[in-house]
């Protein structure tokens, strides 16, 4: 089996540390493939670089020349995983639902801790529209931008740490969600600072997207995420 992991951002060091995390629960037998977008932000944190992700990420992709089994889009919030499931016959699975729908496995209600406070409502809508929502207890930022998550690791690992014990103190959280594909391999620490369970979204989506495949289950092609119509697109790609 072979699943494509695709980083939402440019940042290499962010698509090693997620393909890092995605194999290290890969079942024997699964090939993790981490792919960088071509082009786009080197880190997202708000709308505009999101839909520009989400564009960057589709054509990474179809880009891909070999055959694969299911792709995980490492990313939180909004990056068109609905444009991937028309566009794929495989599986098509995000980090911010394989972290959410698994949480709801392990307590009553959950909480994300996520990076900039600007991004919450982006992360709080995803939920909403995904049907995610009623459960989850709070969405929290930790204040730390993407990047800042590779420079000061033990600073990074403090501020996630705290919100995810307020979380837990004050929103009654019963599960954290680490909310930002850089937040890779930080469960452990967090799981120590909380005592609760703590849910990585690269890893839930790398199990998810295990058993959709060994289930032979994919996307419906009934209606909302048919294949896109055949028609005449102006300008795209545009000229390098």
């Amino acid at each position: 089996m072979r699943i494509l992991v695709v980083n939402v951002n440019t940042t290499p060091s962010i698509t090693d540390a997620i393909g890092q995390q995605a194999a290290g629960v890969a079942s024997p037998g699964t090939e993790i493939i981490a792919l960088t977008p071509a082009f786009g932000a080197e880190s997202v944190e708000g709308n505009y670089e999101s839909y520009l992700a989400a564009v960057a990420v589709m054509e990474t992709v179809r880009a891909y020349p070999e055959p694969f089994d299911a792709v995980i889009q490492a990313g939180y919030g909004e990056h068109g995983r609905e444009g991937l499931q028309e566009l794929l016959d495989v599986p098509v699975v995000d980090i911010t639902e394989a972290a959410a729908s698994t949480a709801q496995f392990l307590g009553r209600g959950y909480s994300v801790v996520t990076s900039l406070d600007r991004t919450v409502p982006l992360i709080e809508e995803r939920l909403h529209a995904a049907g995610l929502s009623a459960r989850c207890a709070s969405v929290r930022a930790s204040g730390l931008a993407v990047l800042d998550l590779e420079r000061d690791e033990s600073a990074a690992i403090d501020a996630i740490a705290e919100q995810a014990a307020r979380a837990v103190e004050e929103d009654r959280a019963e599960v954290i969600c680490l909310g930002c594909g850089g937040m890779s391999g930080l469960t452990e620490r967090v799981v120590d600072r909380t005592g609760v369970p703590v849910v990585d979204g690269v890893t839930a989506a790398v199990t998810i997207a295990e058993s959709l495949v060994r289930l032979g289950l994919s996307t419906s092609k009934v209606r909302t995420y048919a294949p896109p119509r055949p028609k005449k697109i102006v300008n795209w790609p545009p000229p390098a």
